[in-house]
């Protein structure tokens, strides 16, 4: 369990926390949500016993283990595996007394140690390190690479492995989605709703949130106000909270009114396609989700160009990719055939690395085609935003000063007017850039992009360092915007509502996706098992080829394909078993946030509500146990038909 009695925190000037209360449970997964510097981050430092509490206390159980990510990770010459490997203190240390008493010839000490790192779990941890790893982007041949061959983003991913592989009871993850692409964020997704300890979660990715959290602890006002449930029903109950307590009634209906207008407006685009479908619905919610941040600092409009053309942009038979400097080129698109018109709103979905960024960056111009026509409209007018221009702004300029560089004629309070729709009010517009954190200089940079007035919006990852409030108002940005978007997110909450059709970019090429984002998913999983099945099918090959007669081998793949033909069923019922549970655990948290209502328990004309409420809350969690029982047996069979698959194929 983890308590906070009373806790007074202040960092600086700044009080974060004034008497706070928090009370956790073991196996919960909580979300931290609240404002960028209401004190997230120093909640998990008063956690790890490196802050302490000026007033008031904070109680743990004894004996947890704690896995928490580092901020950074060196760039060291040590191989990516071992790095993770090193994770597990425990088991290095018995390792490397497992090589003193070899070297001593202790052989009874030996033989103890073997059974230590049995107990550990120790001889399959170099194969779950690499899962690890793999699942979260890297390739096999990447393993053995030291970290300092990667980037900043990767050596990050690196680190979010290790401290999954530590073994803990309790892990802290702040922000652990920020550089990773939608493959991993799905991956990570499903490791964590499986991870069996407590974890307390920082993000800003309400649908990560959503999948993973069963509670949302709120920074709200120095206090810590815990919310049953996952982010959806804590903006709903926020929602009713701020509804009865909000004057400005009329501000909401004004909200409101607004939303409507966004799903009267793409209500006939929404007809169209599937993806588009789960947008109208995201929409309709909007009038809820809007209520529950009519108290955010960030509301703001992203303008569109008086002109345009038609198409807007044209690229025939391009060839994109890379030219180094002696003149090698590394092609990783061929054959792009688009038009972009005025209006349209497209999602780019890949695996990583396929071209997502190269496409957006050869839109631009930014990158010149290998081969092939860039055929710009007359009126194209386009805003760009990907991370690197964050490095792009005058660290000794102002945001004010950002906004006179484009436009030197612009009035005063016009420019102080629109940078406070993006979070700068008062003396902020003349603070200087090089003094901002991450998601300051990215609010700066769209605002920028906002100003321009452009016909043509090319996002990639726009939602990396903001907050929840932000993205908020980014989403309601984007589906008033009246010119042409493509976006590249790992932000599913805010693909579903801004983008009306998909285009996958893998294999060398772009082409529309026919399905939403759960068809990608699920596309994704069969690519991967497929991609596996191949690799394991030519291993086998390569081995039988070489010590195994005719005969023997046609028999082995015989076996082979028998026993994967054993696992399609096993995989179905897993499978089914899974998104039983989701819809299970979606309505068990709507009933237990029904039974939060005190006034449940305490109106007699409500008796025999309370009473099939709380039998409903008892079905659902004896059928969420046969599915959990249903989907364990599934596995562990699944599992085991694997291993005599693989065992049969070498």
């Amino acid at each position: 369990m983890i308590a906070l009695r009373q806790v007074t925190l202040q960092r600086g000037t700044q009080r974060l926390l004034e008497g706070a209360d928090l009370t956790l449970h073991a196996g919960h997964k909580a979300g931290i949500v609240g404002a960028n510097g209401a004190g997230k981050s120093s909640l998990f430092q008063l956690l790890l016993g490196d802050l302490a509490p000026d007033r008031g206390e904070v109680e743990m159980s004894g004996g947890q283990r704690i896995a928490h990510m580092a901020q950074e990770v060196a760039a060291l010459d040590r191989a990516i595996l071992d790095h993770v490997l090193d994770g597990d203190q425990a088991l290095r240390a018995t390792e490397a007394a497992l090589a003193a008493a070899r070297a001593s010839g202790d052989a009874h000490r030996e033989a103890e140690l073997h059974g230590e790192i049995e107990a550990l779990d120790g001889y399959s941890a170099k194969a779950r390190a690499a899962q690890l790893l793999v699942g979260l982007g890297f390739v096999q041949a990447d393993l053995e690479r030291p970290l300092a061959d990667f980037s900043g983003g990767w050596r990050m991913r690196v680190g979010l492995a290790r401290t999954l592989f530590m073994p803990s009871d309790l892990l802290l993850l702040d922000e652990p989605t920020n550089h990773l692409d939608l493959d991993a964020l799905l991956w990570l997704e499903q490791w964590l709703v499986r991870y069996p300890g407590t974890l307390l979660l920082i993000s800003h990715d309400r649908d990560f949130l959503d999948a993973v959290c069963d509670h949302i602890v709120h920074f709200d006002r120095q206090s810590l106000v815990l919310y049953r449930g996952n982010y959806s029903t804590f903006e709903r109950t926020r929602a009713e909270k701020l509804a009865l307590q909000q004057a400005e009634a009329a501000k909401q209906q004004a909200r409101r009114e607004e939303i409507e207008q966004f799903v009267a407006r793409f209500r006939y685009k929404a007809t169209k396609a599937r993806q588009a479908q789960s947008r109208l619905k995201m929409l309709e919610r909007m009038g809820d989700i809007a209520v529950a941040h009519a108290d955010s600092p960030f509301h703001f409009t992203i303008p569109s160009s008086d002109k345009t053309s038609h198409p807007l942009l044209v690229l025939d038979q391009a060839r994109l990719g890379y030219r180094d400097e002696a003149g090698h080129e590394t092609t990783q698109l061929d054959g792009v055939k688009l038009s972009l018109l005025p209006g349209q709103r497209i999602g780019l979905l890949g695996p990583n690395g396929a071209g997502k960024s190269t496409l957006i960056k050869s839109l631009t111009g930014e990158l010149p085609l290998l081969s092939g026509r860039r055929v710009p409209g007359e009126h194209l007018a386009i805003g760009y935003f990907a991370q690197h221009q964050l490095e792009g702004l005058d660290l000794a300029a102002t945001p004010f000063q950002h906004v006179q560089y484009l436009s030197p004629t612009a009035a005063d309070l016009d420019i102080r007017n629109f940078l406070g729709g993006f979070g700068f009010r008062g003396d902020d517009v003349f603070a200087k850039v090089g003094h901002f954190s991450g998601g300051e200089k990215a609010r700066l940079a769209l605002a920028l992009v906002a100003w321009q007035k452009p016909n043509l919006l090319l996002l990639d990852e726009p939602t990396n360092h903001l907050d929840l409030e932000m993205r908020e108002a980014l989403t309601e940005a984007l589906a008033s915007f009246e010119g042409t978007v493509i976006l590249v997110s790992h932000d599913r909450h805010l693909l579903r509502a801004t983008v009306d059709e998909f285009w996958r970019v893998a294999d060398h090429h772009v082409e529309p996706f026919d399905g939403d984002l759960e068809d990608y998913r699920a596309w994704l999983k069969a690519r991967l098992e497929g991609e596996r099945r191949e690799a394991r099918a030519e291993k086998s090959e390569r081995k039988a080829e070489g010590d195994a007669p005719r005969e023997d081998r046609k028999a082995a793949r015989r076996a082979a394909a028998e026993l994967r033909e054993q696992l399609r069923p096993l995989k179905k019922t897993r499978d089914r078993a899974e998104k039983a549970m989701g819809k299970v655990q979606a309505e068990l948290a709507e009933v237990e946030a029904a039974l939060g209502d005190a006034e449940l328990y305490t109106d007699a004309a409500r008796k025999e509500e309370l009473t099939a409420t709380l039998a409903r809350q008892g079905e659902l969690k004896s059928r969420l146990d046969d599915l959990e029982a249903e989907w364990l047996e599934a596995e562990e069979a699944l599992e085991s038909a694997e291993r005599q698959a693989a065992s049969a194929e070498q």
